[in-house]
């Protein structure tokens, strides 16, 4: 059982981190997430969960408050900002992950950074402090929680409140004890059910956007003395024990200070579940290596973790582009027929009758090798039959994007100004210029709209 003394170094590291503090690479990887999240984050302009939220958080809302709302260009409180930025931001499905907790940080630590940062009049050194100490927080949470919470808990939704209350808590000056009560607050609002996926409903959407508003709510009443529970995570009716049966405590203040799991995130280079991306990469890897067209395979096999078969599983049919992002057959077919699974590849091919066929081709087996080494490794094994009868196998131990196989900075570049320009919430030069002044936000005396007014 971890002690309160644990809990407490989590919440004192949490308050305590500043700038200076970071080590040179930790800085890098928090400006190249950044520039990667705010592509994400305009790419789900249009979207019709994002536009709902983006409704609803605009009449309960402050058009002229301190906080910026990325698809539209409106302002709104940071509360409300934070909840529509995250939204938008986990929609296209090319956000980061960090493999060994199965969570999404940028998704809900960035929005409430961005929107905390103008609200308060921070630097861009004081908004990526923040940003490290969410990431570090949300990440350690959701490696305590383990794989079992998973299999039920959207992991970006639970750990993600504790981490957005970790950012806001830091932007908002608390001292640790006030981080702690901010994290029992967060903790007991944490929430997010995997079930929405099997009738492909919108509730992804407002799983973040809840994470990033109950996070900054949770840092906000601990400023003004409202408390928490003391023992959130460990508690006899805390979050281990009413969401998960393998939970590692040990994990909470792992390495504080010289484990910057920050750096350990992974970059999204398909538009789907990151589940799927090692088999995808895989997939190519035995195409290009024997000279495959997409009508030489007859069928796929692809070796997998459990976790992936506990969520893409469900996804037999999918009835939208969102929900096909989680049918493994669905991306292996997009890949092999177009090299990628990107967002114009789900638009126009998800339902074609080509992708259809090669989709139902397809399927899962739980690897034991895959299965041991996830979720610190997302090994990808597949077995390819082909028409003319041979089995080739293919075997990726690193999928694009991880840290030893990342994207470099002009890949992100490329990346975030694709997505920009997606749902049209910039046009090129806008997104252009936009990504080059966000690669100097650190040294921004004071963090403005990113972007001008609509």
């Amino acid at each position: 059982m971890t002690s309160l003394h644990d809990q407490g170094q989590l919440a004192a590291f949490a308050a305590a981190l500043r700038f200076e503090d970071l080590p040179a690479s930790t800085v890098r990887k928090i400006e190249d997430l950044f520039v990667d999240w705010v592509g994400s984050a305009l790419a789900g302009k249009g979207a019709r969960p994002v536009e709902s939220i983006r409704r609803f958080t605009a009449a309960m809302g402050d058009p002229q408050g301190p906080s910026e709302v990325l698809v539209d260009r409106t302002r709104n409180s940071p509360y409300l900002a934070a909840m529509a930025n995250a939204a938008a931001s986990h929609v296209a499905e090319q956000d980061d992950v960090h493999n060994g907790s199965v969570f999404h940080p940028a998704t809900v630590v960035f929005p409430v950074a961005l929107a905390g940062a103008q609200a308060v009049g921070a630097s861009g050194r004081q908004m990526l402090a923040a940003a490290v100490a969410g990431y570090e927080v949300g990440i350690r949470v959701g490696e305590f929680l383990g794989r079992s919470h998973y299999k039920v808990f959207h992991t970006t939704g639970t750990a993600g409140t504790v981490a957005a209350a970790a950012t806001a808590g830091h932007l908002l000056g608390l001292d640790a004890a006030q981080m702690r009560h901010a994290f029992g607050s967060a903790g007991t609002q944490a929430a997010g059910l995997w079930e929405f996926l099997r009738t492909a409903a919108d509730s992804k959407q407002l799983h973040t956007a809840h994470a990033a508003g109950a996070g900054w709510m949770a840092a906000w009443l601990a400023r003004d003395a409202f408390t928490g529970a003391e023992r959130i995570f460990d508690g006899p009716q805390g979050l281990a024990a009413g969401m998960s049966s393998d939970a590692r405590p040990e994990r909470l203040a792992d390495r504080l200070g010289s484990r910057w799991a920050t750096e350990e995130t992974s970059f999204k280079f398909h538009a789907s579940c990151r589940h799927t991306h090692p088999a995808a990469d895989a997939l190519l890897q035995v195409m290009r290596t024997h000279g495959l067209a997409p009508g030489d395979i007859e069928r796929v096999v692809a070796h997998v973790h459990q976790g992936a078969i506990d969520v893409l599983g469900p996804v037999v049919d999918p009835a939208t582009v969102h929900q096909s992002k989680f049918s493994m057959g669905t991306v292996l077919a997009l890949v092999a027929q177009h090299g990628q699974a990107g967002l114009g590849e789900f638009d126009a091919q998800f339902r074609a009758a080509s992708t259809v066929a090669l989709r139902d081709r397809v399927a899962m087996v739980l690897d034991p090798e895959v299965d041991q080494a996830y979720p610190q490794r997302w090994i990808g094994k597949v077995t390819v039959h082909t028409a003319d009868g041979r089995v080739l196998q293919g075997r990726v131990d690193e999928p694009k994007g991880d840290p030893g196989n990342t994207l470099s900075r002009e890949e992100i570049a490329a990346k975030a100004i694709r997505l920009a320009q997606y749902g049209g919430a910039a046009n090129e030069g806008e997104a252009r210029s936009l990504v080059d002044r966000l690669w100097s936000i650190a040294q921004a005396p004071r963090v403005g709209p990113l972007l001008p007014p609509g």
